[in-house]
């Protein structure tokens, strides 16, 4: 298996495919619209820092994405930056690729923060076992929601 990690910055083709993924996934049930999801995924183009997302490619086809983010819980304005959109596309699960995903946003959240934010309904597991700590709860969109937090030691990345 070959596995590579690219940028939307370098790999603007992929967006309409990974932003329907996340429309299908949380866009339609908060009200966006697709040509909504796609524009905002395109706009994630940053080199450092907010806004930036990465897709995973098992070998050369696109297999799931993440973003690093200025923001994603309304509720919370105060918390930046954010681990977001974490997705992977079903064909692709039980590979490992959410935790790929997961370090890579982290290696590039680490080079500019000391910590990164999330918001989770359903993978408090998961984030816990990568060194993730619950810091409270909250709502996107009428979904109750774990926040969680990682600070970062240069020698876990």
């Amino acid at each position: 298996m070959t596995v590579e990690i690219v940028t939307i910055a370098d790999h603007p083709e992929l967006v309409p495919g990974i932003a329907r993924w996340l429309w299908e996934e949380w866009g339609r049930a908060k009200g966006r619209t697709l040509e909504t999801t796609v524009a905002r995924v395109a706009s994630r183009k940053a080199r450092i820092g907010p806004e930036q997302s990465v897709v995973l490619l098992d070998a050369g086809v696109p297999a799931g994405t993440a973003s690093l983010l200025h923001d994603d819980l309304d509720d919370r304005p105060d918390l930046t930056p954010w681990l977001a959109s974490v997705y992977v596309n079903p064909p692709f699960r039980g590979r490992g690729h959410s935790v790929r995903l997961v370090r890579a946003i982290e290696r590039l959240a680490a080079a500019t923060v000391p910590s990164l934010w999330l918001q989770t309904s359903t993978a408090v597991g998961l984030y816990a076992r990568l060194g993730w700590v619950s810091v409270g709860n909250g709502v996107d969109h009428g979904t109750p929601v774990v926040i969680m937090q990682r600070d970062f030691v240069r020698s876990d990345l």
